[in-house]
């Protein structure tokens, strides 16, 4: 039988129920693990998050006590700072024993957590495909120092303005000059883009014209296909996709399909999948994907399976089984015998090699999709080191907030989730290249250098540059390295969702 276990909306979750006396084998019984029974709400709702990731957390058994832990001790500016901050402190006690550092370990952001946070329910609408009070567009250093912008959704208010990926950021409301370097710096491009309702912009675009804009946040429905096309190469016909997001398959698979059947209709033989900024979403959008690009032949064969805690394996699941499962869950649950995807392939296409673009800002469900592919096809990388995240949630409510802390880690039919450090392109797990995000182009351009390394390899065997020399790279004197690129891409992302969140569990 199949159960939820992510929906946009869930009932309140009962906190008696969550704070009530529990036993807690793993974190030292009863006597250390008590809340009171008395205290505020939000009192409450932080012994939740502690309550719940010791039954559900997939690294459970190295958390602490109630005692030891203190949930109510955390304090923010508002309460869901504080029950962020409370969540970060969780997110470092389980260490990886190949690393001796938390799982959870944040290298842009030591102390914080890598996967898990907490919500008021934004979560919920932008996966759902539904944007709510932004500009439609981010931010990102190219090699040579310059502030591109990435990436734009065409209806959003950026769209409507005209914006697109590659031009050049002169100015930002009244300011003209800003250091990578500096903190402040990068604070202040992070406030412009994400912390206001308003923005004034001073635009270069690559023919070295200029305009100025002025936008308004707004509302808007996310097409999370950005672009396709097909390229001609020789007698090879190449599919190219920029999928953004994993938003829901009602929201993504119409757009995914209008991609498709061009691919389809122009009999691309290979294909380039771009997923340099996708931080992930639904698994179910994954598993389409996945179906629409893996041979016949491999129809029916195992995707991957699901891992949870022992706990949870072992039929102890109170509190998530009330407050997500409806109390429908049955003994096995949540075995991973009983958690395996198979694949069931989709349309026509009989592709000969798949290779994905990718940054550090790939996450998640986009990592899921290589990885679930590697066995079963020649898949290869371009980019970046992408984020590192084998892992997924269920979406936990508490009172009106959203938990998500990492519950399950996915492996390929091989066994494999060997990337919590990220995929290295080019390394004996993730064959490919590493090549810079060449953000001074736009999205399908041949001469991007991913895109163009992309095409080398699917036409040639190797990595090589193509015959067509680029004569206006913008990005040809360096100032940053790969590294410093893909660190501040980090810092400069709107915070947004970064992760997978399955939607059935068997």
């Amino acid at each position: 039988m199949k159960k939820y276990i992510y929906a946009a909306a869930f009932s309140v979750a009962i906190l008696a129920t969550a704070c009530k006396k529990e036993k807690n084998t793993d974190t030292g019984g009863d006597d250390k693990n008590t809340p009171p029974t008395t205290g505020s709400t939000i009192d409450k709702v932080k012994d939740s998050v502690l309550l719940y990731a010791q039954e559900d957390y997939l690294w459970n058994d190295q958390l602490p006590t109630y005692d030891n832990f203190k949930p109510r001790s955390f304090t923010g500016s508002n309460d869901l700072e504080a029950l962020q901050n409370e969540v970060d402190a969780l997110s470092q006690y389980a260490k990886n024993p190949s690393t001796n550092r938390a799982f959870e370990y944040n290298p842009s952001n030591p102390g914080t957590s890598k996967y898990s946070f907490i919500d008021d329910g934004t979560t919920s609408g932008e996966l759902g495909g539904q944007a709510s009070g932004d500009f439609g567009f981010e931010p990102r250093y190219g090699a040579d120092g310059g502030l591109y912008i990435k990436y734009v959704y065409a209806n959003s208010p950026a769209g409507n303005a005209g914006v697109k990926r590659g031009y050049k950021v002169t100015r930002i409301n009244n300011r003209t000059s800003w250091n990578p370097q500096s903190n402040s710096d990068i604070q202040f491009i992070v406030s412009s883009f994400y912390s206001s309702n308003n923005i004034k912009l001073g635009l270069q675009k690559p023919d070295g014209s200029t305009i100025n804009i002025d936008i308004n946040a707004a509302s808007y429905t996310i097409n999370p296909v950005l672009a396709y096309k097909v390229f001609t190469v020789g007698n090879k016909k190449i599919g190219y996709m920029v999928f953004n997001t994993f938003t829901s398959p009602a929201n993504a698979q119409p757009k995914i399909d209008q991609a498709f059947t061009l691919f389809n209709s122009e009999n691309v033989t290979d294909l380039i999948v771009d997923f340099r900024y996708n931080g992930g979403g639904y698994v179910a959008t994954a598993d389409y994907l996945c179906n629409l690009i893996v041979p016949a032949a491999k129809n029916n064969q195992v995707m991957y399976t699901y891992y949870f805690n022992k706990g949870l394996q072992d039929n102890k699941y109170t509190l998530i089984n009330k407050s997500v499962f409806d109390n429908k869950l049955t003994a096995g649950s949540f075995k991973p015998e009983n958690n395996q995807e198979k694949f069931s392939k989709k349309g026509s296409l009989n592709l000969g090699k798949v290779v994905f673009i990718v940054s550090g800002s790939s996450a998640s469900a986009s990592e899921l999709t290589i990885n679930t592919l590697l066995p079963h096809m020649d898949v290869k990388i371009v980019g970046e080191t992408s984020y590192g995240k084998p892992v997924g949630f269920f979406a936990i409510p508490i009172n009106k907030y959203e938990l998500y802390i990492p519950e399950f880690e996915t492996r390929n039919s091989a066994g494999k989730a060997d990337y919590y450090a990220g995929m290295v392109p080019g390394s004996t797990n993730f064959p490919g290249v590493e090549a810079d995000d060449d953000v001074a182009h736009d999205f399908g351009d041949a001469d991007e250098q991913c895109t163009q390394r992309a095409i080398s390899y699917i036409t040639t065997g190797n990595y090589l540059s193509l015959a067509k020399q680029q004569t206006k790279r913008v990005n040809a004197v360096r100032m940053l390295s790969v590294d410093q690129t893909r660190d501040l891409g980090l810092k400069l992302e709107r915070p947004h969702f970064k992760g997978m969140v399955a939607e059935r569990l068997k």
